[in-house]
């Protein structure tokens, strides 16, 4: 056990999570690697949790973060601050949400909250719609209304939460029907659900469920869902903390892969935004969001530093096309990845969209899920410099791959090919 290890037990929580049974410090990063304390080098390919979204150590936002922090670091929202109302102005053109308003936050955990917040105050309801398999953060209400067990610690919550069919598509009751029938069966569940309770507020929803391993309902089902919700007055909530900033490739929002019903009440934002810097938000229409009746600030959110960052870094990404790149490269990365698991008996699919890529494991032979397996990945993947992420709704059984949107083709085959040595490994 490394000295570094041994404080970090001594001090902090045992639910506090490390990969690997040797645990890295990682020091400094360039591009798409990062090196760890004893000068290990690896190739990046889940960006901190999805959150470097475009480089690590990207001139443009070091450079910016560098300035903004020798005028001002810190101000708080009582105050005109000139870098949060402009990214701010971006951010509502690019929601695509009319008469948007913008409320920044520090995570994607506290957007959640905000934006159950006004849904439960606009509505009058606490009732929330959430999905099964779903996770939305680590706060007493977001862990409230998580959907997946190994992340929701407490079923104490000040919401009552009522859980929909729909976030996985090759598992559950509905797994062998046709994308058309199966987005009307889970149609028909929502609408027998709302029979039997009184009006919910919202509806909130990761068009691509993220600790839930990537998963995904066939494109519409969400504008099937609107048209039932919106006949009953009750809110949608897009959780794009980890789908949003064009990480999908086809789409520069999750929800627009369902855009048959326009764009949603409230989107939630985080992670990618800020590169590594915190930043959350939640963008609704001025509506919704002037619905609060009493004074509010944020202390932290709308940062100065944070949002100098935030611009810089959409900036880059806007005009670098990374969204544009996420489709090629993340088009050929996972047709190389189906290509290996075709070969492998312990994979049982290779799903997702753009730089947003799945690998659920299972026992060879069996459908039945395979934690130990996708552990023994995430090592032997270390081992050869390559770094991935794992979570899933069924054990922890899914490998998790998100590298900044940067990506080059070369930096692809290079992952696909330790990725290749690591299953074979791990599931022979």
């Amino acid at each position: 056990m490394t000295d570094l290890y041994a404080r970090h037990k001594a001090v902090l929580p045992d639910w506090l999570a490390l990969y690997y049974e040797d645990p890295i410090e990682i020091t400094h990063g360039e591009g798409r690697h990062v090196w760890d304390a004893k000068g290990n080098k690896y190739l990046d390919f889940f960006g901190g949790i999805l959150t470097t979204m475009t480089a690590h150590a990207l001139p443009e936002v070091t450079k910016a973060v560098s300035e903004q922090a020798g005028r001002i670091i810190h101000s708080s929202t009582l105050y005109l601050n000139r870098p949060m109302v402009e990214l701010a102005e971006r951010i509502a053109h690019l929601s695509g949400i009319p008469d948007a308003r913008v409320f920044f936050t520090t995570s994607g955990t506290e957007a959640n909250d905000t934006a159950l917040l006004l849904a439960t105050a606009y509505r009058q309801s606490n009732q929330i719609l959430a999905m099964r398999n779903s996770y939305h953060g680590r706060s007493f209400t977001t862990v409230g209304i998580t959907g997946n067990k190994g992340w929701s610690p407490t079923s104490l919550s000040p919401l009552q939460t009522l859980y929909v069919h729909g976030g996985v598509r090759t598992r559950g009751p509905y797994a062998d029907l046709s994308d058309e029938e199966f987005i009307a069966a889970c149609v028909a569940d929502l609408e027998d659900l709302l029979g039997h309770v009184r009006s919910p507020a919202a509806l909130i929803a990761e068009p691509i469920q993220g600790v839930g391993g990537f998963t995904a309902p066939p494109d519409g089902l969400f504008a099937a869902f609107r048209e039932v919700l919106r006949e009953r007055g009750i809110l949608w909530i897009s959780d794009e903390v980890q789908t949003g900033w064009g990480r999908t490739g086809e789409h520069f929002w999750g929800w627009q892969a369902h855009a048959a019903s326009g764009p949603p009440d409230m989107l939630t934002f985080a992670k990618g935004i800020g590169n590594g810097t915190s930043i959350g938000g939640v963008v609704a229409s001025a509506e919704i969001m002037n619905c609060l009746d009493s004074n509010s600030i944020s202390t932290f959110g709308g940062s100065p530093v944070t949002m100098a960052a935030g611009l810089a870094n959409l900036t880059y990404l806007l005009e670098h096309d990374l969204q544009g790149n996420a489709r090629r490269v993340g088009g050929l990365l996972i047709e190389r990845l189906r290509a290996i698991a075709a070969q492998l008996d312990g994979v049982r699919e290779v799903r997702g969209r753009g730089l947003m890529i799945g690998i659920e494991l299972v026992k060879p032979g069996t459908d039945e899920a395979n934690p130990e397996g996708a552990a023994a990945v995430l090592e032997a993947a270390r081992e050869e410099g390559l770094l991935i992420g794992k979570g899933g709704g069924h054990n922890t059984s899914v490998l998790r791959i998100a590298p900044p949107l940067s990506l080059t083709v070369a930096e692809a085959e290079e992952g696909a090919a330790i990725l290749e040595r690591a299953l074979r490994r791990a599931t022979q």
